[in-house]
């Protein structure tokens, strides 16, 4: 097989439309480029939800996030999404600046970083060797 696969975009669930401003911005410096509504029939065709919800795409040259805002409960489960950036360090300054905590994890002599948004997504950082 000689296709190769390259991710588009993540879809996540949040709650407060500011808070994504802050994370996906501020704290990952990710542009907002568009914002729009999709309808509650779209909605349940697609996703078996019957809500109208608005969705806000986040998008730089490499990574995409649509967000859906929306007042639904998450579940608990392991879904994660991995990004890369280029340094540790201010990431979790400024994740401390917005009131975010950063979990460092131990695992086989290496540091593992991750940290949840504002809506409980669950992010794993990783630093561009």
């Amino acid at each position: 097989m000689s296709e190769e696969t390259s991710l588009i975009h993540v879809g996540l669930q949040y709650s407060d439309e500011d808070k994504s401003e802050i994370f996906f911005t501020k704290i990952l410096g990710i542009p907002l480029k568009k914002k729009f509504t999709i309808s509650a029939e779209l909605a349940k065709e697609i996703f078996g939800i019957g809500e109208s919800v608005k969705i806000l795409v986040y998008q730089n040259q490499n990574t995409g996030f649509e967000v859906f805002i929306t007042k639904l409960a998450k579940q608990a489960n392991y879904e994660h999404s991995c990004i890369e950036i280029k340094n540790k360090k201010e990431f979790m300054d400024r994740c401390t600046k917005h009131g975010l905590e950063v979990k460092i994890i131990k695992k086989d002599g290496k540091d593992l970083l991750f940290v949840k948004d504002f809506s409980g997504n669950l992010f794993e950082i990783k630093e561009k060797q």
